[in-house]
């Protein structure tokens, strides 16, 4: 290559970083206008995944989760605790999304983004209403004693689509989790062997969410969008589906309808996603 080519080529360079910056709405839409995105992927394709468990050692169980170039990790941590008077015989769960500048310069120091808190409570609600983790094999015994269960989730590296890989962490971790057996004894003291975590919990359900950003100018459905692109879409989709292909929860922001054939597609890219995963997670 010559030397005039090679400058060339880097003022070309230099004008599409610039165009970028400039009419961010206007390059994506000449990108999606041929099917494809500016990362190469097709509108339907996921970004690579990647889950590893048992990351964290002082956790209970944990687990980190690679989406493209989003990156979180989730660790369990157990705590004996008083039942609810209306629920003696279940445990609890509580789910925290932390999304701190350390991962994105979007977020700021203080009191948690709108994001996060949006994300966890999605997963609290999505694990309160849908019947998928037995919080009743937290009884340690009915009305004195269960366990709770924090699950931190944080996000390492921020590129989008939190929410897909909030609940793909937490739902790796759970499904690892061993808790050590407990007893509550005569003087109401909670005993419980460290040493010998042997309490395996299993899924009811394993729930798997996919993310689509939807564009109505040109008309395209985005599978698993990255910062750049759930940035400027102003449709989001997220479709919790179980391995049984059933749906767990659909939720939805952004002030248009959607059209009925866009849903189903979200349906079956969302089927094909939880499959995946699913394999991923046993494997991990």
């Amino acid at each position: 290559m010559t030397t005039l080519e090679s400058n060339n080529n880097n003022n070309n360079s230099k004008s599409f970083e610039v165009f970028h910056r400039i009419q961010p709405h206007e390059y994506l839409r000449r990108f999606l206008e041929h099917d494809i995105r500016p990362d190469g992927r097709l509108l339907d394709k996921f970004r690579k995944t990647l889950i590893t468990t048992g990351s964290i050692a002082t956790a209970n169980s944990s687990a980190m989760v690679r989406l493209g170039g989003t990156t979180v990790v989730c660790g369990i941590k157990a705590e004996v605790c008083e039942p609810h008077v209306e629920q003696p015989g279940q445990g609890y769960l509580v789910p925290n999304v932390e999304l701190s500048p350390m991962c994105s310069p979007k977020f700021r120091a203080g009191p948690p983004p709108e994001k996060a808190q949006v994300t966890s409570e999605f997963i609290h609600q999505l694990f309160t209403n849908s019947d998928l983790f037995p919080l009743e094999s937290l009884c340690i015994e009915q009305g004195k004693a269960v366990w709770v269960l924090y699950a931190d989730i944080v996000c390492l590296n921020y590129d989008g689509n939190i929410l897909d890989a909030s609940l793909l962490a937490l739902t790796a971790a759970l499904s690892k989790l061993k808790l050590p057996k407990a007893e509550v004894s005569e003087s109401m003291m909670v005993e419980a062997d460290v040493s010998n975590p042997t309490q395996v919990f299993e899924m009811k359900r394993i729930p798997i969410a996919s993310t689509f950003c939807v564009f109505q100018d040109p008309h395209a459905l985005l599978s698993d969008p990255n910062e750049a692109e759930e940035t400027l879409g102003k449709e989001m989709v997220t479709v919790v589906m179980d391995t049984q292909g059933q749906v767990c929860h659909v939720y939805k922001n952004g002030g248009h309808s959607i059209d009925t054939q866009v849903l189903k597609t979200c349906f079956e890219r969302g089927m094909e996603r939880t499959k995946e995963m699913a394999t991923l997670i046993q494997e991990a």
